[in-house]
């Protein structure tokens, strides 16, 4: 007969469904520099003693835990709430125990309520008081030897009060001998920079910022432009890739196959006889011209975003001196890049678990990432990382933020969901989505949801482009300003993070015929910008960025609701912050119609009845007002602004119920 050993030291609490946590505790949970997070757990035992409970945790440059003290909340349900204040990787776990002391004391109020004696029960009580005397640390011992002097009075009335006052109940927890004591495993937690979540993103090709058509611009050209960038309050500026150009199979203008003598090629094609990934093309400057561009950019509050593009050209180096990190085909070729139903015959791609690459190749592309972090580059955007190895992004990625918790990887991922979120869960701060095809009510509404309600809310952070060198949506196509203001305002209002690539501000729109892409791409020529085009909508794209800044409500994705209102065409939510800033956003997403149509105020949340007031302020307008009753009417015209942002002034505190 087979008998099960007896284990007696088995945990006697369970602790359960810890929040947040990613995966049973396989990735870490994300927040930013200064967020407030609140861990949750059950906390569960037999019997009916109380329970007491703490948040242990430990940042990247601490050998020792801190410890924060459990609430209940109702149900078995714990919480703590924890300031954030050091970047990097966290490790955090729940500790519980037996609180014999706060059971003890919930007996004896229990029979003193009831009119019976106390008597044994404050015995109890000085006896536990001896024990853990016996046992505790030695800044204990003075203060419990008081308590227990305190103690030798004969009136059981003063005894039992002494034994349940504030000082009594705080040193017992802190001295708490903690029986049956058990710990939950490791939850990990990346606190990344405040600009992983909060940044306005402005993209430019820095060779068409020369005014001219004809000449190459350089980054000395791009400086020029900084006070215009900062005055619409971009605080990201993004180049694609600045590394030399290849010669081999150079695109001409608009992707055609025959490049012309003066035609600059894609600079997605990287690398050449000047140099690869850690190389300036020529005709942008020098690496002291871009520290002096960098330096500028900061002057006026922009930090630099640089490309991170896993491709070469067939001129790259690398295919000279590591022939054994690419795949070649039987007739000793390479496949060019494909993407159907786009080509892109310039460009060839590594491969990750060729013979000769592991782990030289995965070590050298480290090595680039680091050669710009200490070029002072701390921003990079990934191009296609869903067609790269996870593994090497995880290991990339942890890497150059174990030295350097300030950095930040943006996944320009338009792939399948789950592989979006799994490329958040192994480091990428933030990603690309599918916002640019998201035009409906509807479509919005249900994709705004999933973001902020459901378990990708602790790891993925939507970044919202409302266009790329690559897309030009076709939303944007025919439907002018109004349509580039409604699509300016979605993304600006519903996420902490949003982009836009230059020309956008001046609603430039033209696609080649059928297709969603731009005529006379700047990917494959240079190209002269009139900044100042009549109709551009830089003024109203400088208003949203202030209010952006200006509200906390809008420094997340987070904090949304979407409200009621009676038209299929009007986008309609509030925006809300732990400190009280609200606001409610209304758009019209269609761009040809002029109409009305009526809001419900949320008047329930600041325990106004439906027939109250409520103080507001129009954003866009500068008017301030006062709102009588829950419905209100809204005129949207697409030929002044389809779109209006209030923020509202709550009742005196107290009186507010979000």
């Amino acid at each position: 007969m087979k008998f099960i050993p007896v284990d007696c030291d088995a945990p006697r609490i369970a602790i359960e469904n810890i929040t947040p946590r990613i995966d049973e505790g396989q990735f870490p949970v994300r927040r930013v520099l200064g967020d407030v997070i609140r861990i949750e757990a059950d906390l569960l035992s037999d019997g009916h003693d109380k329970l007491a409970g703490e948040i242990l945790i430990r940042g990247p440059n601490e050998t020792k835990f801190r410890n924060t003290h459990l609430e209940i909340i109702n149900n078995d349900r714990w919480f703590a709430e924890l300031s954030l204040t050091c970047l990097g990787r966290h490790r955090f776990k729940v500790v519980a125990w037996k609180d014999v002391f706060a059971s003890l004391l919930d007996d004896l109020t229990k029979k003193h309520l009831a009119g019976q004696s106390t008597r044994l029960e404050i015995e109890e009580g000085v006896l536990l008081i001896r024990e853990t005397l016996e046992h505790c640390r030695p800044r204990h011992k003075p203060l419990l030897i008081r308590l227990l002097r305190t103690l030798e009075t004969p009136d059981e009335r003063e005894r039992r009060e002494l034994l349940l006052s504030d000082s009594a109940v705080a040193l017992m927890r802190d001295a708490d001998l903690r029986r049956f004591s058990s710990s939950s495993q490791i939850v990990t937690l990346d606190v990344e920079p405040a600009n992983a979540g909060f940044a306005s993103w402005y993209e430019v090709f820095p060779r068409s910022q020369s005014g001219d058509g004809v000449r190459h611009g350089t980054f000395l050209d791009v400086i020029g432009q900084l006070p215009r960038i900062a005055a619409m309050g971009f605080d990201v500026l993004y180049f694609p890739p600045i590394h030399p150009i290849g010669r081999a199979n150079r695109k001409g203008r608009n992707n055609t196959l025959t490049a012309t003598a003066g035609d600059p090629g894609s600079p997605y094609a990287i690398g050449s006889d000047e140099g690869g990934h850690d190389a300036i093309h020529p005709e942008l400057g020098t690496m002291q011209n871009f520290q002096e561009l960098r330096q500028a950019a900061a002057g006026v509050g922009i930090a630099l975003a640089l490309d991170f593009a896993i491709q070469c050209s067939p001129d790259h180096p690398w295919l000279r001196d590591h022939k054994d990190w690419f795949s070649w085909r039987p007739d000793g070729s390479l496949r060019h890049a494909e993407n159907p139903p786009k080509k892109y015959e310039d460009i060839v791609n590594v491969e990750f678990y060729a013979a000769g690459a592991k782990p030289d190749l995965w070590l050298a592309l480290r090595d680039v990432v680091q050669f710009w972090v200490d070029q002072g580059v701390l921003l990079f955007r990934v191009d296609n990382p869903h067609t790269k190895p996870f593994p090497f992004w995880e290991w990339l990625i942890g890497d150059i933020r174990s030295r350097h918790p300030d950095v930040v990887f943006l996944a320009e991922a338009f792939t399948r969901p789950k592989i979006m979120y799994r490329l958040a869960k192994i480091g990428f701060s933030q990603s690309y989505t599918y916002f640019t095809w998201r035009n409906t009510k509807a479509e919005l509404e249900a994709y705004m949801t999933e973001l902020t309600t459901t378990g990708v809310k602790e790891f993925f952070r939507p970044h919202l482009f409302v266009n790329t060198p690559d897309i030009n949506p076709y939303f944007l196509q025919n439907s002018g300003r109004a349509g580039h203001l409604i699509r300016a305002t979605l993304g600006a209002m519903l996420s902490g993070l949003w982009g836009m690539y230059n020309g956008f501000e001046l609603c430039e729109a033209t696609p080649v015929a059928g297709r969603e892409e731009y005529f006379d791409s700047e990917k494959y020529q240079l190209k002269a910008w009139n900044y100042e085009r009549p109709g551009n909508i830089v003024a109203e794209i400088s208003a949203l960025n202030r209010i952006r800044r200006e509200n906390p409500a809008l420094h997340s994705h987070l904090g949304i609701e979407f409200l009621p209102a009676d038209h299929d065409q009007v986008l309609y939510f509030r925006r809300h912050h732990a400190d009280g800033n609200t606001l409610l956003i209304a758009i019209s997403l269609d761009p040809f119609n002029e109409y009305d149509a009526t809001i419900e105020i949320p008047l329930w949340r600041f325990g106004i009845a439906d027939d109250g007031a409520i103080d507001a302020e129009d954003l866009m307008r500068g008017v301030s007002f006062t709102w009588h009753g829950k419905f209100q009417p809204v005129h949207f015209n697409p030929a002044e602004l389809p779109f209006c942002i209030w923020r509202l002034t709550p009742p005196m505190p107290g009186t507010q119920n979000v």
